[in-house]
């Protein structure tokens, strides 16, 4: 029998950026129903202890925006018994695997290269505003099979920011969860305990210096600039959420209604 959802966080030992979502308001005053839709960092790393954790929530799908490059670096996913593994690969927000050769390996003044007077944080816009473009499929066929029958539901890809973030928050709007709270709920990814670690190969404290991690700092921080150009992208492209929503994701208002009884208190 499936345990009750503890109300606190856990610690998870392997797994960074683990969280319910629940609890989140409407702006029509209802709330996200707590143990209904969680997301966080990749599984591939959950211990035993972790594993047993996530096994109480009684998921029924876990939805992996990684792509073959990730899941090369990090490893499959820890398979959990009775939980439907849905891989759904989106955009990188560092290009993929040669990108993230470069974030381990290069030198200071390749990372300056191309991370230098503010290079990071436009590639990481310009990233949202095509995942936001591009992957209507992707979002389409997560809220769909929410609305069907994939609830309890995880979200997650590398670190459980981005790619998940922009998941996760195309799910609130369409849900009517406040603008102002999908924000806050994404910037959460920036505590300590939740951060993805930064690896770069040499053991060299050269390699850590202040100014190599404030080069890295775009890729690894959840900034409120990047989901508001996410936002902006759904304003500019479709004119409101309501006709992304219908347009872009083809969610029919039936569809949409039953996503809401689903996830809601």
């Amino acid at each position: 029998m499936t345990q009750q959802v503890p109300s606190t966080e856990p610690e998870l030992a392997g797994v960074r950026n683990f969280r319910d979502v629940g609890g989140l308001p409407t702006v029509d005053g209802r709330r996200v129903r707590r143990g209904v839709l969680f997301r966080s960092g990749h599984l591939a790393h959950a211990t035993g202890e972790d594993a047993a954790f996530l096994t109480t929530l009684g998921l029924h799908t876990i939805f992996d925006f990684r792509n073959a490059a990730d899941q090369k670096l990090e490893g499959p996913d820890v398979a959990l018994p009775g939980v439907r593994n849905v891989n759904l690969p989106l955009s990188d927000p560092a290009d993929g695997a040669e990108f993230w050769k470069m974030v381990r390996d290069g030198d200071l003044e390749q990372l300056r290269a191309i991370l230098s007077d503010g290079k990071g944080a436009d590639r990481m816009i310009a990233s949202y505003r095509m995942i936001i473009k591009d992957r209507t499929g992707e979002h389409s066929q997560v809220l769909h099979a929410l609305a069907q029958d994939s609830v309890p539901a995880l979200m997650h890809c590398a670190a459980g920011k981005d790619r998940a973030g922009l998941s996760v928050a195309v799910t609130l709007l369409a849900v009517g969860v406040e603008r102002e709270a999908i924000v806050d709920d994404y910037l959460k990814s920036n505590a300590k305990h939740r951060r993805y670690k930064v690896h770069r190969s040499s053991p060299a404290a050269s390699a850590y210096s202040p100014e190599v991690m404030e080069l890295l700092s775009p890729l690894f921080d959840a900034r409120a600039e990047y989901l508001t150009a996410a936002f902006d992208t759904i304003e500019e492209t479709w004119g409101g959420v309501d006709t992304y929503l219908e347009k872009g994701l083809k969610l029919a208002p039936e569809t949409r209604e039953t996503l809401r009884e689903r996830l809601l208190d």
